[in-house]
């Protein structure tokens, strides 16, 4: 196969605060696979090094190595090739865009989406949260206000950060009573300090609280002591978290599991335990939002996934391939993962 391996830059068109730092762009790697057949399929390596403590250039050697075994492949099968990556460097957020970029290409030769792929009566459309990220009052609620407006159902407000009481009961104000609030605080608090304050925000009514605490034992027990439902995200990076039944949903994500077969395998896993799944984007690019919509219309979640993020880039097109109407995000259904 001719490999390339392009790295780029996303900037955020507003700075997102968030309990481990202020994210003001990201970078990424991009991926291009093209076999015998003249067809090129395409991934996206997208660690964020605040959220999942794993550098770029680590990512990009790892790839640089991964290059040697795809140029060489051998006619090895797409799960071959993916061993062997892992063997020389066992890093999810690269495998991943192998691992999409094998998928993008399977997709365009059967001429069918990689949903279709996966299962058959996917979902064509997602429902999405929007994200808030104003740390006042007056620029939560008006975010708050313009998602209710564009069809949001749900809305996720970062806290963890500066007077999260106030901010909450200012979106709740704006967005109504029939909107769905969503926190997440990022493994901000302690035990205490997440159990007394979920207590006071829970009066502005929450659908669910996520990543409160970091840690299975710790999550476990906010868990039981408070009235709302426990999500867990930056936790499922810990061994054995994803089948502990530790939380009632678990938030997975394409490049923390490594791509698209790893993700549905954790998907089973969660499912095993009784807890519900969803998805979220770690302010990936189109090839990574594409992917992870792919996997929840196959999965037909129903909790709203954190999918709506790419109207967060500077320079990249919300309403175009993955356009969100409504409150949903459609899923591409042309050949490959965009299917443009």
């Amino acid at each position: 196969m001719d490999v390339v391996l392009e790295p780029v830059t996303h900037r955020l068109r507003t700075p997102l605060r968030t309990a481990y730092g202020d994210v003001r762009e990201r970078g990424a790697y991009l991926l291009a696979l093209t076999g015998a057949d003249g067809i090129t399929g395409r991934g996206e390596a997208a660690p964020l090094e605040a959220y999942d403590g794993v550098p770029l250039d680590i990512v990009g050697q790892a790839l640089e190595r991964y290059a040697e075994i795809l140029s060489d492949d051998r006619g090895r099968t797409g799960p071959a090739l993916l061993d062997a990556c892992r063997e020389v460097a066992d890093l999810p957020q690269a495998l991943a865009a192998v691992d999409l970029a094998l998928w993008d290409a399977a997709g365009q030769r059967a001429g069918k989406p990689i949903s279709a792929l996966l299962t058959d009566g996917a979902l064509e459309h997602v429902p999405v949260n929007a994200t808030i990220g104003a740390t006042d009052r007056a620029g939560a609620a008006e975010a708050a206000a313009n998602a209710v407006e564009l069809g949001f159902e749900c809305v996720k407000v970062k806290v963890g950060v500066g007077d999260d009481a106030a901010r909450v009961a200012a979106v709740r104000r704006a967005v109504g009573d029939q909107v769905a609030i969503r926190i997440d605080a990022n493994g901000a608090w302690t035990v205490e300090e997440a159990v007394a304050t979920i207590d006071v925000l829970a009066r502005a009514g929450l659908e669910l609280v996520e990543e409160p605490v970091s840690g299975i034992a710790a999550l476990r027990e906010v868990r039981e002591r408070v009235p709302v439902r426990v999500a867990m995200d930056e936790t499922v990076a810990e061994h054995g978290a994803i089948a502990s039944g530790a939380a009632d949903a678990v938030c997975l994500k394409i490049s923390r599991a490594g791509g698209i077969s790893s993700l549905l395998a954790q998907a089973t896993l969660v499912r095993a335990t009784g807890a519900e799944v969803y998805l979220a984007s770690t302010i990936d690019g189109p090839l990574g939002i594409a992917a992870a919509a792919h996997c929840a219309a196959a999965l037909r979640v129903e909790l709203p996934c954190g999918l709506a993020t790419l109207g967060l880039l500077d320079g990249e097109d919300a309403g175009g391939l993955l356009a969100v109407h409504h409150g949903r995000l459609r899923v591409p259904s042309g050949p490959g993962l965009l299917g443009d």
